[in-house]
């Protein structure tokens, strides 16, 4: 993760020190173990272990560079870039307390791929423990951003009570799970202990059940009420469903490898939803029901300078590699949209109110769907660009809404940056350098999934 974005929140304990070291020379050693002392610079609670590459460029030793947060003094970085980021290890538990000038052994495995942590109150007698940690099917390696929205307790509520109204109204005959959502399987499981469960886990399949009946077995629950299906939704038939019309459709929705692309990317579930319309029942009840597009204008300059283009560099042209990926400035015309944690994206500000520019109504079959909306800016400065999420409204009334926005830190955001960023006034300012509005238009096309954004000045 990108941890100059959450330098506030982290207190460091120790100078850096260094626990392995690479000759690229030569082939590596595909495994290594090593035990380093570590001596406290601070007192506190350890919670996580923070590692980057401190990169030797010559063979005198004379250049370095370094991919460590700009807030560690060795490491001579300068602005904020987005393409460094750091590997943190979260230590197991609550952490491990350690006083000032303490010291504590810390040991560590690599493989060929990966690198692994432990820590040690007192010398290790050998350091021959394989410190990765293995498992069976049951074991799920979900991102860091899955694993704390299942641990934030506002997220499991808001879940829980939707839920729960839609149970209090009718108990489903049948319900599918739509999506990945291990917690929704487990949810509906224990509240409507009458219903037939039909999970699809697109992502997780075997390793999804697997874990279920793990979860299932520590925790009293039966699995005979839950059916894994391997067949596409598209080619479900009656017979798929027992010849029982389905009573609920839920979702987070949350698919499994998806969890870096852009918002509507999740919009999946509203076509898994229509391939199923001719298998609903006529009250049958969809969660979410509806999903709000929201658009907010914001200064992104950090963003912004990272994916400038770039027009020749050491004779080379570089024009083609703007096309490629994306560019913005004055040698492009206009980027696509990015998935971004703008949380991490370095120097930012809101200059507008949040607006919704589209609704998705998944009561009704999947289909094309246009939106225009005006943001008016509400603070001077410089805009770089429009971000872009999806809201999810859980329930029919409208009560219960999951957002995804900029102060949400477990999802990414799309990112519409700007070809040449524009100055943020107020309407009447008698600086006509200045805009004071953005007229932004989207829409949506359901054959590929792709979302089109185009913005002017109002």
């Amino acid at each position: 993760m990108h941890c100059d974005a959450i330098k506030q929140e982290i207190k460091l304990l120790s100078e850096p020190f260094r626990i392995f070291e690479f000759n690229f020379g030569k082939r590596p050693e595909s495994h290594g173990e090593t035990a380093v002392r570590v001596k406290a610079t601070g007192s506190g609670q350890v919670n996580a272990v923070i590692s980057w590459w401190m990169l030797q460029l010559d063979d005198k030793g004379s250049i370095h560079y370094s991919t460590a947060p700009k807030w560690i003094a060795l490491s001579g970085a300068g602005n904020w870039c987005d393409h460094w980021k750091q590997c943190v290890w979260f230590i197991p538990g609550k952490g491990v307390p350690l006083a000032r000038d303490e010291e504590i052994f810390l040991c560590a495995a690599h493989g060929d791929t990966s690198i692994s942590y432990q820590l040690e109150p007192h010398q290790p007698k050998s350091t021959g423990v394989d410190h990765n940690v293995k498992g069976g099917d049951f074991c799920l390696s979900l991102s860091p951003e899955r694993i704390a929205i299942y641990g934030d307790a506002e997220w499991r509520l808001s879940v829980l009570n939707a839920i729960k109204a839609v149970l209090q109204r009718r108990a489903p005959s049948l319900c599918i799970i739509a999506d990945d959502s291990i917690f929704l399987a487990l949810l509906v499981a224990h509240l409507s202990i009458a219903s037939h469960i039909m999970v699809l886990f697109p992502g997780l399949q075997d390793k999804g059940v697997h874990y279920l009946k793990a979860v299932a077995d520590a925790n009293g629950f039966s699995m005979d009420c839950i059916e894994f299906v391997r067949k596409k939704m598209a080619n479900w038939t009656v017979h798929d469903t027992h010849k029982k019309a389905v009573d609920l459709l839920i979702a987070e929705p949350f698919y499994y490898g998806s969890d870096g692309m852009l918002p509507w990317q999740n919009l999946r579930f509203w076509n898994e939803r229509t391939a199923l319309d001719s298998l609903l029942s006529k009250d049958a009840s969809i969660m979410p029901c509806k999903g709000l597009l929201k658009v907010c204008a914001m200064s992104l300059l950090d963003l912004w300078n990272s994916r400038r283009s770039l027009d020749k560099i050491e004779g080379f042209d570089h024009s083609v590699v703007n096309a490629t990926l994306g560019a913005c400035g004055d040698a492009a015309d206009g980027g696509p949209c990015l998935p971004f944690f703008i949380w991490q994206c370095g120097e930012v500000k809101e200059l507008s109110q949040i607006v919704t520019v589209m609704e998705f109504d998944f009561s009704r079959p999947i289909s094309p769907c246009q939106g225009k909306a005006k943001v008016e800016f509400s603070e001077r400065g410089i805009c770089h660009g429009l971000v872009l999420w999806i809201d999810w409204v859980m329930d029919a009334e409208n009560s219960i809404v999951v957002s995804t926005g900029p102060d949400q830190r477990y999802w990414k955001q799309g990112v519409k940056l700007l070809s040449t960023p524009v100055a943020a006034g107020f309407h009447g300012s008698a600086d006509t350098s200045e805009t004071s509005s953005l007229i932004v238009q989207t829409s949506f096309d359901p054959s590929n999934g792709e979302l089109v954004i185009e913005h002017r000045p109002s």
